[in-house]
């Protein structure tokens, strides 16, 4: 039997990884590894400096190139499920030329393979060889985020929703929402006085960017610091918490 791991590296911080992932990286013979091929694409060295650092065992790293999903489809549901389907198609290939019987391979995942990432779904859509599969957890942004502002997610008696930034016009009333994956910024359209917002792009790495405070006073500052990233490093990951203002609560 093969078996493939899906382990949760954290959101960019090679020290936030757990002990039970590097201990699991130490068991992997066969590293996958997408590449994007983008100039500046922190994200496959810093998958490379965590094996460096913590791939005990001889291991092979097989780097491929990573389906593209058409960003500007009309049918966003569509496009999405097109592009699983070809990821899907790669990594049956994977499973069955470069991972031999009885040896261990792995995916290194961001944050938290749990919470929005699709890796878990395109594996049910394999037809090819059977494999065994494990995940192992990891510390997603949403916690990051949490933890580099001070705060918590959950407020008393409020439910606290996730989703992502398309989604965000849809709803009708933000009292305690995180969102991810927020590419054309919805929240600048937001015109709300009672919005807080905490903000984090890079979290937990030598680039990390935070801004926090009343929405209507911070969207400008944020949609710079988030431009001049993007033009700085070619790519940008970030995530925020809306949450509407409360009056202290008197002890």
């Amino acid at each position: 039997m093969k078996h493939l791991l899906l382990i949760g590296i954290g959101p960019g911080n090679p020290r936030q990884i757990t002990l039970e992932a590097i201990d699991a990286l130490q068991r992997v013979d066969v590293f996958f590894v997408l590449d994007k091929h983008q100039e500046h694409d922190d994200r496959l060295r810093l998958r490379k400096e965590l094996l460096a650092q913590h791939a005990a065992q001889p291991y092979r790293l097989v780097q491929v190139d990573d389906p593209q999903r058409d960003s500007e489809a009309a049918d966003y549901v569509g496009a999405v499920q097109d592009w699983h389907r070809q990821r899907a198609a790669l990594y049956g290939r994977l499973l069955a030329d470069e991972l031999g019987v009885g040896e261990c391979g792995a995916f290194l995942l961001w944050g938290e393979p749990g919470l929005y990432d699709s890796t878990l779904r395109i594996l049910e859509l394999i037809e090819g060889p059977a494999f065994s599969l494990e995940v192992i957890p990891g510390i997603s942004s949403v916690q990051a985020l949490a933890a580099r502002h001070r705060i918590p997610l959950n407020r008393i008696g409020e439910p606290l929703q996730i989703l992502p930034g398309r989604r965000l016009a849809e709803v009708q009333r933000i009292d305690n929402l995180v969102v991810m994956l927020d590419g054309k910024c919805a929240f600048a359209a937001l015109d709300d006085p009672e919005l807080d917002i905490y903000w984090g792009a890079y979290l937990g790495t030598a680039d990390e960017i935070l801004v926090s405070g009343p929405l209507q006073e911070v969207k400008a500052q944020i949609l710079a610091a988030r431009e001049q990233a993007r033009a700085d490093k070619g790519w940008i990951m970030d995530t925020y918490l809306l949450r509407r203002s409360m009056a202290p609560v008197k002890l």
